[in-house]
């Protein structure tokens, strides 16, 4: 018999978990022990928990494995929430295991429980957004629950899961018996696919229409299936489109990707998405923002386009469009059998003349009109030109991770991403402070790639105690601190829809201008960080930062320039139900 808080560690330890993401609290802490003694698991040790769920949420985009996060109960569980909340929406999947009360207190409402309407209750506050909420209420059934909170996690739609675990169990004698059953189950399992039949339906749909698309989301990038959609695109000549998830899914320099679609999208793609005849939607469930609320003059017209559409989750299929096909099955798994059925029906590929010519030329109509604020030596920076010098000083390898706001849809329409999965975002939950702190977890999980984190000021200003783990656990991450002192999106919205910009700047207050001089938090930090005094002044400070193998921060003063929306977000109506000023669009 041995201690249950050794044995979960021992399990993890057989599931191959390297690295454990959290924060200490009086209930996990037996917990933190049994890690101390194990040479196999690192603790991520960090300031906040939401810093630790968002790392853990980066950790398991790069890995495709469940990450694992250590929480306290009450503050602990709830700080984590919004991170965990993200990665759900984002279907990432996620072990999260909390310490809670002592069962023998249960009803007694002892210290940090949340206990208002409920006692022994707290795991129900992560209901609305696991794929499942455990209370363990044995602790010999920690090892089972443990194993089927991975499986859940990782296979179909992926998404985190909670263990909730009495404190007192942790520190109960269990047989190790247990986790040799639990770790006797395979780690991996076969994936749905489609049939031949389906697929060669598909494919003479695809070949027969005349104006065809194919809509790509971040199921693909989810499933490592970007080798097999480029191949079939490629050899259909089949023209694609992605959501801002599905950024990188075919590289942006193939010849067939036409851009991102929807409010923050591309005026050409979201015409070649309304005027298609059939369009192949994979891995998406059509989200509001890639499809301009649904509204049926901007981005998607179904029908009369005909939908065929896969997905490894059957509640996303027919979702926000009608289906005439509909399957559910592992992305990579059935584009390969699509693309063994597309070679077989037709044996020498497909030519459409005018397809590649027409959308490589609005390419480069398109990059020439961002020309002038690429090279603006205007200061503050253009965030146009931070994009291009960043562009032009990374490895294609490189890991951009960003936050939300101009760096996140900036890059998703501006920026080409030319080796799959290295896009890394907040799509879902859009969670502000998202990037600081997954740059950690995506360096953790990619050692030897270069990793930039993309975040505004406001984001950074979330959780700018992310910088004290990287230095702790000396993990090189550039940070580019896009320096508006505005939440400036937001700033935007409110200024072209009210005429004002209230509690959306950091504005003047008794000639304090409010900016924050982040280059100065970093350095208290231990961080070696600089501020960018001049528009030529970055390409030099970032040269630096990529060759100097520590953590470094670069604080950009930027101009607040609202990122050009091609497509419609129905918050604009709301904002003028009239329909002026909201159906305006800019190209």
């Amino acid at each position: 018999m041995v201690l249950a808080s050794d044995e979960i560690v021992r399990y993890l330890e057989g599931r191959g978990v390297t690295k454990v993401f959290g924060l200490c609290g009086h209930t996990n802490i037996a917990v933190l022990d049994a890690l101390s003694r194990t040479t196999a698991i690192d603790f991520v040790n960090v300031r906040h928990e939401q810093i630790a769920a968002h790392a853990a949420d980066g950790y398991a985009r790069v890995t495709r494995k469940a990450s694992v996060v250590l929480s306290h109960l009450g503050p602990g569980l709830t700080n984590a929430a919004t991170g965990v909340a993200n990665a759900a929406l984002d279907s990432i999947p996620m072990v999260v295991i909390a310490g809670d009360v002592p069962t023998y207190y249960f009803g007694k409402h002892p210290h940090q429980e949340v206990n208002y309407h409920a006692d022994g209750d707290q795991w129900e506050i992560y209901r609305p957004f696991v794929k499942r909420a455990f209370r363990v209420e044995r602790a010999e059934m920690l090892p089972e629950i443990l194993d089927r909170a991975f499986v859940i996690a990782e296979s179909g739609r992926p998404g985190p899961v909670l263990v909730d675990v009495p404190m007192d169990l942790f520190s109960l004698e269990i047989d190790s018996a247990l986790v040799d059953r639990a770790l006797a189950n395979r780690l991996d399992y076969a994936r749905p696919t489609i049939t031949e039949e389906l697929a060669e339906q598909i494919v003479r749909n695809l070949v027969a229409a005349e104006r065809p698309l194919v809509y790509a989301g971040g199921g693909i990038l989810l499933a490592d299936a970007s080798a097999e959609l480029t191949a079939l695109v490629d050899w259909l000549d089949l023209p694609v489109a992605h959501s801002l998830m599905g950024k990188g899914a075919v590289p942006d320099d193939n010849p067939h990707v036409l851009g991102m679609s929807g409010f923050w999208g591309v005026k050409f793609t979201n015409n070649f998405c309304l005027e298609a005849d059939w369009i192949l939607g994979l891995g998406t469930r059509f989200a509001e923002a890639d499809s301009s609320s649904w509204y049926e003059d901007f981005t998607f017209r179904m029908p009369p386009t005909r939908l065929m559409q896969i997905d490894i989750d059957p509640e996303q299929i027919g979702r926000n469009y009608p289906v005439e096909i509909g399957a559910v099955a592992d992305l990579k798994q059935a584009l390969g059998v699509l693309l063994k059925v597309a070679k077989r029906i037709v044996p020498d590929g497909v030519q459409r003349p005018g397809i590649v010519e027409s959308i490589t030329e609005e390419r480069a109509t398109r990059k020439e009109g961002f020309r002038a604020d690429q090279v603006s030596d205007e200061f503050p920076m253009n965030p146009a030109r931070i994009l291009a010098d960043l562009r032009q000083a990374i490895p294609a390898e490189t890991y951009v991770v960003t936050d939300v706001g101009w760096n996140k849809n900036g890059v998703g329409q501006q920026y080409d991403i030319v080796v799959p999965g290295t896009f890394v975002t907040p799509g879902g939950f859009a969670t502000m402070g998202f990037g600081s702190s997954a740059a950690i977890g995506v360096k953790l999980a990619a050692p030897d790639r270069p990793v930039v984190a993309l975040i505004g000021d406001g984001g950074f200003g979330q959780n700018p105690a992310v910088l004290a783990t990287a230095r702790r656990e000396r993990i090189p991450i550039v940070w580019v601190v896009m320096n508006n002192n505005a939440f400036g999106t937001i700033a935007g919205l409110e200024k072209a829809n009210y005429g004002t910009t209230y509690g959306t700047t950091f504005e003047v207050v008794d000639g304090d201008d409010m900016w924050i001089d982040y280059a100065a938090v970093a350095r208290g930090y231990g961080i070696k960080a600089v501020r960018v005094e001049g528009a030529e002044h970055f390409a030099e400070v970032l040269a630096e930062a990529l060759s100097a193998e520590e953590p470094f921060l670069i604080d950009v003063p930027m101009r607040n320039i609202p990122t050009p929306t091609a497509g419609h977000w129905n918050i604009l109506d709301i904002y003028s139900p009239e329909g002026v000023k909201g159906h305006a669009v800019t190209d």
